[in-house]
């Protein structure tokens, strides 16, 4: 029988075949972050500990800024009587007792005041660390008294995301043209019977020259941070049919 090799594409045969990829993976938290003050202070408060749940914007801990408070309270009073000096002399200027330029130093250093309180609240906001995000403290490195300095930033906490979790997976190069976004991606936890499911959201552009590995990110929840397991991409890239007869 003359034999003839028929190569088909998805687009004629109208089929879609799926190939299965072998991968491993490891969980990271979604977000996060190693939190520092940019600023110099001695430590005056800490709010949390390691296992706190925190929200977005809640103060984490405090410098002392009994100074800075001091600084903004006197120009604060500076403000005040610039701002009654500056409306007098606007209503002199009405009864044409003064010309223009006398006016424009008093409203100066009323404009002058107020920009140096802004700077002074500024300045005062980065004596205050606040979470970035909704997370847990899983790290922290300060102490009660600790003299901190916004030229050798140290680490005052470590926050990762609470439940949000990306599944960083590996698969072997070669597959590198037939995975993409959106397949999914079944697994186990090693130490967990339950099978698990989710969709590839990022490829990672290059891939590992140590074990020749291609990494991409899948979104998983609840799972704990450093654990791993296997499972297998699901790809639905067309591929070519092969037919002899």
């Amino acid at each position: 029988m003359k034999r003839m090799i028929f190569i088909l594409t998805m687009l004629f045969t109208g089929q879609t075949i799926a190939e299965e990829i072998y991968a491993t993976f490891t969980v990271h938290a979604r977000k996060t972050a190693s939190l520092a003050f940019n600023y110099s202070g001695i430590i005056k408060e800490i709010n949390v500990d390691i296992m706190s749940e925190v929200k977005k914007g809640d103060v984490l801990a405090t410098l002392i800024s009994d100074d800075l408070i001091a600084t903004n309270n006197a120009s604060k009073v500076t403000l005040k009587y610039a701002k009654i000096d500056y409306e007098r002399y606007k209503e002199l200027l009405k009864k044409n007792l003064i010309d223009k330029a006398q006016l424009d130093k008093y409203a100066m250093a009323y404009d002058a005041i107020k920009a140096q309180i802004e700077i002074e609240k500024t300045i005062y906001a980065k004596t205050i660390l606040r979470s970035p995000f909704d997370g847990v403290i899983t790290r922290r490195m300060i102490e009660l008294g600790d003299v901190v300095s916004g030229q050798m930033i140290k680490t005052a906490f470590n926050i990762q995301s609470i439940h949000d979790r990306i599944l960083v997976v590996e698969f072997d190069q070669k597959y590198s043209n037939d995975v993409l976004i959106g397949d999914k991606f079944i697994y186990k936890v090693d130490g967990d019977e339950n099978q698990y499911e989710g969709e590839i959201f990022r490829i990672y552009p290059v891939a590992n020259s140590e074990n020749r590995k291609v990494a991409l990110q899948v979104i998983a929840k609840g799972l704990k941070v450093g654990l791993f397991g296997e499972g297998k991409i699901i790809t639905s890239n067309n591929k070519l049919i092969t037919k002899e007869e």
